[in-house]
């Protein structure tokens, strides 16, 4: 635990060389703190002309849904070359971590959260790339958004949010034809000449409930606050018609005031906490079945929550390519086959409770549709694996978990014309801290998480493109429990590393605070 005071070098990164400035750490977090921030990249964007419009424009205070309507901007004709999604936000006073959506037209194209506010307040921003719902923002919609809010005597927070979009002019970027929304009895009617399908689910555990920890929950057999029958093993699952098409791991999520410690979180948010990214699933070998033109099921269920029980948000997307030279697409389901399901908790009973978890699994689909540029064949396979321990003692004063997630992804799309073209997706999530709680009542929360993915792209064997990812998040945080605010003594390290290489360039940038003072900026690229 860093307890630094007075004058701390800081460093900057200005044209490539570092400059250092003076400034005051305080000796424990005070009534505000640097704004939020995060080491991602920001969205790029296109030099040429662009147009902007506002999306929402809202308080928040309760839990009354923002209702507006979107007009396509003037002067930037109906093809872009890149669309950017800007969200704005102010509070101040006392705030739980919020979550939020926005949809248009019925379509969700941002998830979020919220940073908890100091009492002198914060602002902070979230910018999203969201040309992919291009074919959306053609027309005029309706507008919904809601962050739902408490605000009384004690939480005082009130969210206040401006939210635009802006359209950049030029050659339009690659984008679906259609975006498509579940109606009624959640079902999907695609075009008839549908060639590729994606579904992508915004998939969260939230609500307060053990859900929104669903990583820590445990069997019934054990001694612990939050039980599931099977343990912490979750799976985001699509289905067709009833017959399972997709499978995922759910990110492990952690908003602004988790694992019992908000001065972890008050600069630098945890991995994707602002901007929530969808699971997506290669629907396309269903395609054939899909282009009878009539509506057919879709439905996500996450394997692993006890039965009756709520707490998981899974609105669905479903992105659609058309062949502009055919009426009807016709094709056919060639495999699906459905690995046995690995589930196993194990707990041990003892001075320190413990519960090891096992848990995989894998799904393979195939199949081709009959273009109008010929037969086009597409092979998903995605493969599950999730290890973890967890260990607790009597009052879970002490409790720590050690976890990993990975979810391996090939997406195989031969078109008969050439050699296939194969992209390899491998995401790895990771998890390791512990909370304790001193006899002094003093609560320490030590915790590490990463975010990593590996892709390649080949043609015929050959590497054609890759990327690498690693955002690295690491805090360190203490406070005194039970007592007034200005009693807490709180202080608190952070540190996010977020490193992005590949054939399309390089992105490395750190963060360090202390006591809420952002003290290191470093960008190694």
């Amino acid at each position: 635990m860093s307890m630094l005071t007075g004058a701390m070098l800081v460093l900057s990164t200005l044209s490539g060389t570092a400059t250092a400035r003076s400034v005051d750490v305080p000796a424990e977090f005070g009534t505000d703190w640097h704004d939020p921030v995060t080491a991602a990249p920001a969205v790029e964007r296109p030099a040429g002309k662009s147009c902007r419009v506002t999306l929402a424009e809202a308080r928040f205070r309760d839990f009354t849904p923002y209702r507006g309507t979107y007009t396509p901007p003037a002067g930037c004709g109906s093809r872009w070359s890149k669309v950017v999604l800007r969200l704005d936000g102010k509070v101040k006073g006392r705030q739980y971590d919020r979550l939020g959506y926005l949809h248009v037209g019925g379509v969700e194209v941002l998830r979020t959260s919220t940073p908890e506010p100091s009492p002198d307040g914060i602002e902070w921003s979230v910018e999203k790339d969201v040309t992919r719902y291009s074919d959306t923002f053609r027309g005029a919609r309706d507008v919904e958004m809601l962050i739902g809010n408490v605000v009384d005597g004690m939480y005082t927070g009130v969210i206040d949010v401006k939210v635009t979009l802006t359209f950049y002019a030029g050659r339009q970027a690659a984008a679906p034809d259609r975006v498509l929304t579940l109606g009624e009895g959640g079902t999907v009617t695609t075009p008839r000449n549908s060639e590729r399908l994606v579904a992508e689910v915004y998939a969260t555990g939230s609500g307060g409930g053990c859900e929104e920890f669903w990583y820590l929950t445990v069997p019934d057999s054990a001694p612990y606050s939050c039980q599931a029958d099977g343990g912490p093993y979750r799976e985001v699952r699509i289905s067709v018609d009833g017959r399972l098409a997709g499978i995922a791991a759910p990110f492990p999520h952690v908003w602004t005031g988790g694992w019992s410690n908000p001065f972890l979180w008050y600069v630098i948010p945890g991995p994707r906490a602002f901007d929530v990214r969808p699971i997506e699933y290669d629907l396309t070998p269903f395609a054939g079945l899909l282009n009878d033109g009539r509506p057919h099921r879709v439905e996500v269920s996450v394997l692993g929550v006890p039965e009756g029980q709520g707490g998981w948000s899974v609105p669905v997307n479903v992105l659609v390519w058309q062949d502009a030279g055919r009426a009807h697409v016709t094709g056919k389901l060639t495999a699906h086959r459905v690995g046995d399901l690995t589930n196993s908790s194990t707990y041990e009973p003892g001075s320190e409770e413990r519960v090891e978890t096992e848990g995989a699994h894998r799904l393979t689909v195939a199949g081709y549709v009959d273009t109008s540029h010929g037969r086009v064949a597409t092979t998903v396979t995605r493969a599950l694996a999730h290890t973890s321990t967890h260990r607790w003692t009597d009052g879970e004063d002490t409790d720590r978990l050690d976890a990993r997630w990975s979810d391996d992804e090939s997406v195989t799309v031969d078109e008969g014309r050439g050699p296939a073209r194969t992209t390899r997706t491998h995401r790895t999530y990771t998890m390791n801290g512990a909370t304790t709680i001193g006899a002094d009542a003093r609560l320490r929360t030590e915790l590490t998480l990463g975010d990593r993915a590996a892709v390649t792209a080949s043609v015929g064997g050959r590497r054609v493109g890759w990327s690498r990812l690693d955002d690295t998040y690491a805090g360190d945080a203490t406070y005194t429990t039970g007592v007034p605010r200005e009693e807490r003594h709180a202080v608190g390290t952070t540190r996010e590393r977020y490193r992005l290489h590949g054939s399309d360039g390089c992105h490395d940038r750190a963060l360090t605070t202390v006591q809420g003072v952002l003290t290191e900026e470093r960008d190694r690229c």
